[in-house]
Order: C-alpha cells, then sequence, then structure tokens
C-alpha cells in the first residue's frame, strides 16, 4: 500500500484580536468540529493527534481534544515556535507514513496584546541567544521588538546588497492586506493603499506597522489519511495530496559567515525546499499558490529567493512586476498571509494548510487562484525550524491521465500523476 499521505479535513476559527471572550479549548473545539465536518467522519476514527501551541502549559492539547472526544488515543503536544503548527502536520504526516490510517493535526494559540517579549522566562536562558549574539556582531541592538530587529536588520542588508526599495517591501503588505480583505477568517479585513502602508508608525528599519502581523487568538485542524483510509471512507474529492513536507533547523553557516539573512532563516528555509523539490519531482516554476510565512513583508521578499521563486537579489524585481500575485507567475499567500489574516502562532502552520487545500479544491470563493493545481507552504520559527510542504490535488483515479479542462495541461505536463 503506497504510504502518500492526503488532507481530507480541514477547518480553522476566524482568527481574533488576543482577549477576545474564548478561551484556547473553544478555539481548539472549533477548528476541530470544522475539520471532522469537512472530512464527514466522527472523531472515534481518529487514532492519533498532534497539537501545537506555544503559548499554554503542558497537556494544553489534551484539554482540548477531551471536549470532542476521550477516545484513549495517544495526543502529542508540540512547541517550536514559530514553526509549531507546520511542525505539528509533519508529525502527523510521519505518523500516517509509518502506518496509522487517520491522523489528526491541530494548531491553538490564546495571545498578548502587543509585541512578543524577547523570552515568557526571563529567569533562564533564551533559547535563540546564539542567534542573537551572533546578529550583534555585526549590528547594534536598538530599542525595538527583538524579531523585527532580526528581519528588519535581514531587510536592510537585502537593500545593500541588491539595491532593494522601502516601497518593494510595501507594497507587499499591500497586496496582502488586499487579499486578507476577501478572507472571513483574517484579524484585518482593511485595504491600504501603499502611501498608508509606508506612513504607518515606523517599527524598525524599512518596516511599517502595517508591515508587520499581529498577535491574536485562534486555531485550525487538520484531518490526514492514508490512500488506503481515503477510499475506505469515500473520500476521493475532498482529498488533496501533501506530496511532500520537509523540516530543517538552522546549520553552521550561521555562525561561519557575517549575514544577517541567514540569522533570519535564509537557509534553512533553503535547505528545506530544496529538498522537497527534490523528492516531489516539482520544481518552483511549476508552484501556482503559495502560503508563506511573512511575518514581516521583508521576510515574504526574502523568502521568495529562499524558495527559488526568483533568482537570489530578484526579489524587488519579482515584486514590481507583479509576478506574486493573481495574473503573475504564482499567487503568494491569497489568504492575505500573517500580516492580515494573524499569526496565532501554534495555529498558524494548519491554517497554512487549510488554505491551501480550499485552494486546491476550488473551495476558496473570492480569493480563489484559478487553475490552481500545486501549492506550496512555508512556516517559520527562529530558534530555529522552518517546514515546507508541496500540495497537489491529484485525479480521481478514473479519470486517468486525461486532460484538466481547466487549462488543458495533461497531467504529464504538470508531473502530476494520480495516487488514488
Amino acid at each position: 500500500m503506497s504510504s502518500t499521505v492526503y488532507a481530507v479535513g480541514v477547518g480553522m476559527t476566524e482568527f481574533v484580536k488576543p482577549n477576545s471572550s474564548k478561551d484556547y479549548p473553544e478555539f481548539g473545539k472549533e477548528a476541530v468540529e470544522r475539520a471532522l465536518a469537512d472530512a464527514g467522519i466522527t472523531y472515534d476514527v481518529i487514532e492519533q493527534a498532534v497539537c501545537g501551541y506555544v503559548y499554554g502549559d503542558s497537556t494544553c492539547g489534551q484539554r482540548v481534544l477531551y471536549q470532542v472526544g476521550m477516545t484513549g488515543i495517544p495526543v502529542h503536544n508540540i512547541n517550536n515556535h514559530g514553526a509549531t503548527g507546520g511542525t505539528a502536520l509533519h508529525f502527523a504526516h510521519r505518523l500516517v507514513q509509518a502506518g496509522a490510517q487517520v491522523v489528526l493535526a491541530l494548531g491553538f494559540e490564546k495571545m498578548t496584546p502587543g509585541a512578543l517579549p524577547a523570552t515568557a522566562y526571563p529567569d533562564r536562558t533564551y533559547p535563540a541567544d546564539i542567534l542573537i549574539k551572533k546578529m550583534l556582531q555585526i549590528v547594534k541592538l536598538e530599542k525595538a521588538p527583538m524579531a523585527a530587529q532580526c528581519f528588519g536588520n535581514a531587510a536592510k542588508e537585502h537593500m545593500e546588497k541588491y539595491g532593494t526599495t522601502e516601497t518593494q517591501f510595501a507594497k507587499i503588505a499591500v497586496k496582502n492586506h488586499k487579499n486578507g480583505s476577501a478572507n472571513p477568517y483574517a484579524l484585518n479585513k482593511n485595504v491600504y493603499t501603499l502611501q498608508e502602508i509606508l506612513d504607518s508608525k515606523r517599527i524598525f528599519g524599512p518596516l511599517t506597522k502595517l508591515q508587520c502581523c499581529a498577535n491574536c487568538d485562534g486555531a485550525a485542524a487538520v484531518v490526514l489519511m492514508s490512500e488506503q483510509a481515503v477510499i475506505r471512507y469515500n473520500l476521493v474529492s475532498k482529498a488533496v495530496e501533501i506530496a511532500g513536507i520537509e523540516m530543517a533547523t538552522d546549520t553552521s553557516a550561521v555562525f561561519t559567515d557575517t549575514t544577517r539573512l541567514r540569522v533570519a532563516g535564509y537557509d534553512m528555509t533553503s535547505l528545506a525546499a530544496d529538498k522537497v523539490y527534490k523528492k516531489t519531482g516539482v520544481s518552483p516554476s511549476e508552484i501556482d499558490v503559495v502560503e508563506l510565512h511573512d511575518c514581516f513583508s521583508s521576510n515574504e521578499l526574502i523568502t521568495y529567493e529562499a524558495l527559488r521563486l526568483c533568482e537570489e537579489g530578484k526579489g524587488g524585481e519579482f515584486v514590481d512586476a507583479g509576478l506574486n500575485t493573481y495574473g503573475g507567475q504564482v499567487v503568494v499567500n491569497p489568504s492575505g498571509g500573517l500580516i492580515a489574516k494573524g499569526n496565532p502562532i501554534g495555529a498558524t502552520g494548519l491554517g497554512q494548510c487549510a488554505e491551501l487545500v480550499w485552494q486546491l479544491r476550488g473551495e476558496a470563493g473570492a480569493r480563489q487562484v484559478p487553475n490552481a493545481r500545486i501549492g506550496l507552504q512555508h512556516n517559520l520559527g527562529l530558534g530555529g525550524a522552518v517546514v515546507v510542504a508541496i500540495y497537489r490535488k491529484t485525479f480521481d483515479k478514473n479519470q486517468g491521465d486525461s486532460s484538466n479542462p481547466q487549462t488543458g495541461k495533461t497531467t504529464e505536463d504538470r508531473k502530476i500523476r494520480a495516487k488514488i
């Protein structure tokens, strides 16, 4: 039996401002119930669950899931900073490949307003201290949120090396806020002009407030199945293949080369992306839609290059040419990304998964990417970890290798083969 893994049910809550009336158990339960309903199954079918969150006590995953059912299954709790949701997905994917038939991945968060503190535990070693020390060998520490300094300094380096402009970074925020206005799950549904983005409060370097993601509360969940389970539960029409998923961490190059881009995770993103392209046989030029970890607009531009969507140093030109949006080469962050949709850290990676599943099913409504067949997910956390995954909508087994009626391209043209 194939070890191919499919997302068959997704669900998420609206992402809302911190200190909303709901607590994390309510958010988590809502997302799980929506994912189960989307898959048309009941909780007792789930064999294992992987729960991701950053701000919470031990066994929060059990606290959420016990409301849905107490079936004695293993519940694994994951914390991997910004990549927590993607890491939960990666773990769940591996469980299915190892022989499980139906696994739930859940991410949730209840956060506080404003910039995140450098650490929640000031009496012990900060996990990213060695990365920060490396950055401070190159630049001086300033009075600004630490994350904004990491990604803002990376932006400064990109500007110095390649001539990238503040306007090019700001254009990304314009795009993402516009996309978020069409997303009913997004925290911020406002549309802004380029000048409004540039004139908003300066946070650090080229980054203004409207180019930074916001903390929020929310949850997202995904049901993963083996090929055998997809057939058993008659979910071929719902199934979206996770063709490959790779996780990477920082390499020693961060400490041997004086570059702020590496401190911000450029290398580990490239490492994971190259692995997943090789594993799946999909090339960057074939990607139709991307959900990218735009914690700051600068990180989206830099990551275009790390993901091989454009050449190194050409991210600014990629933006100016409109190749990152509808009508261009690839649509990046049709959901609005973290900048508009919000960043409830544990839920972010699974919210990206949900968006890509909707896009590849053709269920994304006003933000639908036309003819989307292949999607890519990028979920990043400093300290560090990154998850990069490739999704594809396979054809029904009865359709064989027939042409896509929307594009006229065969599966061979797109390097897609029916897996079910």
